[in-house]
């Protein structure tokens, strides 16, 4: 699809200052506006003085930059764990930023907005580790229509500072694609991949940390069980682990279990043991979030999970058969790396 780059990141693929400089480089081309919504950004001085060095050439050459970001907060860990984000470093910029309170539910978007006309998005958050260690997926969009879905969501986190107030952004398809963004249109997300899954009837490839969104999960059960269609996929088998440990200890959703194992058991799935989360732990995790359904594409920040449909998350929607095939394998690449998950 023109205008469309995906770029692809793999567990000791790629040295982080790789995509730093690709990050910096999208910043340099800045004219107006640079709109930035990320999750976790806590980067070792070298590759800040990459990223922050281009911000801040931006901002001196007449660019307005602001940057929005998630605001940990004490609660117990989920699943997947939330950042360690420096607040401090980030309030000490020379350009606005804005902390939005991960309250009940996380500011969980790795975006950029380029001057109202281009979208860098993905699942890839701004840490050394997530550029090395991790497998993820960078997008890049040159699509004004695109773009101004994005500032209108970025507008929304700005200006109420409430993950709840946001994602609330048309989803008709503009320039070929669909933007979609939670907690606005969450549910709405979730079903549309379940239909595009259950739609499927060639190919179905899944990358996600966890896959615990009812819709989703369901489909996937069923298809899983029929056998009629190529379904293959990987997760995160540490996170994996810890979602079916809080099913059991959490009488009210114990019911998604036996799903879960069908998907996983019934379809050729592979599993990446990952280092459980902790303070100052590596973070390894199995991080890409991609469906592939035939020739359709869903792919951004949204793990397949109910969490996500809360949390400010995004995605892209697109139907090409050549990003398709070039995800789904990415998809069979990560799973060739990892055992069939064990449960």
């Amino acid at each position: 699809m023109a205008g469309v780059q995906v770029r692809t990141l793999t567990d000791g693929g790629q040295p982080a200052e790789e995509t730093a400089h690709a990050l910096a480089e999208f910043f340099a081309a800045a004219k107006q506006t640079l709109e930035i919504a990320v999750y976790d950004l806590q980067l070792p001085d070298e590759l800040e003085s990459i990223v922050r060095g281009e911000l801040v050439a931006a901002q001196k050459r007449g660019v307005a930059v602001r940057l929005a970001y998630n605001l940990d907060h004490p609660k117990a860990v989920p699943v997947p764990p939330p950042p360690r984000t420096n607040t401090g470093a980030l309030e000490d910029q020379p350009f606005p930023t804005e902390a939005i309170p991960g309250v009940p539910d996380l500011m969980h978007h790795k975006y950029v907005v380029r001057d109202a006309a281009s979208v860098w998005t993905g699942s890839t958050n701004w840490t050394a580790d997530s550029w090395t260690r991790e497998e993820n997926v960078v997008v890049t969009v040159d699509s004004p229509a695109i773009a101004a879905r994005y500032r209108e969501d970025f507008e929304q986190l700005w200006t109420t500072r409430d993950v709840a107030r946001s994602g609330k952004v048309d989803t008709a398809p503009v320039d070929g694609m669909r933007a979609w963004f939670c907690p606005g249109r969450g549910e709405k997300l979730a079903h549309r991949i379940a239909k595009a899954i259950g739609s499927a009837r060639r190919r179905i490839r899944i990358a996600s940390p966890v896959i615990t969104s009812a819709p989703i999960l369901g489909t996937l059960a069923q298809v899983a069980s029929d056998g009629k269609v190529d379904l293959a996929g990987v997760v995160d088998a540490t996170q994996i682990a810890e979602v079916l440990q809080q099913w059991r200890e959490n009488g009210n959703v114990d019911w998604k279990g036996p799903l879960l194992r069908t998907v996983l058991t019934r379809a050729p799935f592979s599993g990446k043991q990952t280092t459980p989360w902790g303070p100052g732990t590596v973070h390894d995790y199995m991080h890409a979030k991609v469906t592939v359904a035939d020739d359709t594409i869903f792919v951004g920040s949204f793990n397949l999970s109910h969490s996500g449909e809360l949390n400010a998350e995004n995605v892209l929607e697109l139907e090409d058969a050549r990003l398709a095939e070039q995800l789904a394998a990415f998809v069979d690449g990560i799973r060739a790396r990892y055992p069939a998950v064990a449960l």
